[in-house]
């Protein structure tokens, strides 16, 4: 789930990206996985990127991956194969702080082949970078950050002044989900009290329970009704059809079926 909505940031604020990653502001569009003839590694976790310079391959992890070096390795030429004269840039982002050596670890070697990429880790990240730019701002209690609590205080403010409606609800429904990776539920839902952060957060905590179910059990139907659960609240909440596709995985025509179970349960009433 939070690879879901950090992908959705990453293309929903591409210029906001390009700035911090490329340090040019530059506009990009989404590269299909398919365009590359990629199999589906790992593919809820990275996003392709480009414009008609270059192209910007982000990974975000909650967790360290000693397959990572690979990965990165097997994309770069992939996109060279497809895209010889573009340049590349690519960065694995971590989300949660880390004790492994495999969150340092950016190069991939065989004989005679040498691969190297960028790694952020974020909470060595000065809080800084992501304050001063929307599309930024739910990373930011993630940062190196003394006081998370106060962080996440002062991203609500900030999104509190944002003008447009649909950029608001998008900023701060990330916020509510990235934040769970640092805060407790509590004290998110009482910073952030708007419907859509009250869904977000119940989100975490209705997708962990899932998530635990279906360890218990050996499979994945706790994940998939809770998943489901949440898709009906975004739709409660009138939230885009593309959006909620983009935030819980889910196909359209399955979004689709789930609101028009609601539509019938409202008309039964």
């Amino acid at each position: 789930m939070y690879d879901n909505v950090c992908k959705f940031l990453a293309e929903r604020f591409s210029s906001d990206f390009a700035n911090w990653l490329l340090n040019k502001p530059i506009e990009l569009t989404e590269l299909k996985p398919t365009e590359l003839s990629l199999n589906p590694i790992r593919a809820d976790s990275l996003i392709f990127l480009q414009s008609e310079e270059i192209v910007l391959h982000i990974e975000f992890q909650t967790s360290p991956d000693e397959d990572i070096p690979f990965r990165m390795t097997d994309y770069r030429l992939r996109v060279y194969r497809r895209y010889p004269n573009k340049e590349m840039y690519q960065v694995v982002i971590y989300l949660k702080p880390s004790n492994s050596e495999l969150v340092y670890q950016n190069t991939f070697e065989l004989t005679n082949l040498r691969h190297q990429f960028q790694i952020i880790r974020l909470w060595e990240e000065p809080t800084t970078i992501f304050m001063e730019t929307p599309g930024l701002l739910p990373f930011a209690v993630l940062s190196r950050t003394d006081n998370p609590t106060e962080t996440l205080t002062q991203i609500a403010s900030i999104i509190d002044d944002i003008p447009n409606r649909q950029r608001q609800g998008d900023i701060s429904a990330s916020t509510a989900i990235l934040s769970g990776l640092k805060l407790d539920q509590e004290s998110i839902q009482r910073i952030l009290r708007s419907d859509i952060m009250r869904e977000s957060v119940i989100y975490q905590e209705i997708f962990h329970e899932g998530e635990i179910q279906g360890e218990k059990k050996g499979e994945k139907k706790g994940e998939q009704k809770a998943i489901r659960k949440i898709a009906l609240n975004m739709l409660q909440n009138n939230m885009n059809l593309e959006d909620i596709v983009k935030l819980t995985g889910l196909t359209l025509e399955q979004i689709q079926q789930i609101s028009l179970s609601l539509n019938n349960q409202e008309q039964s009433k």
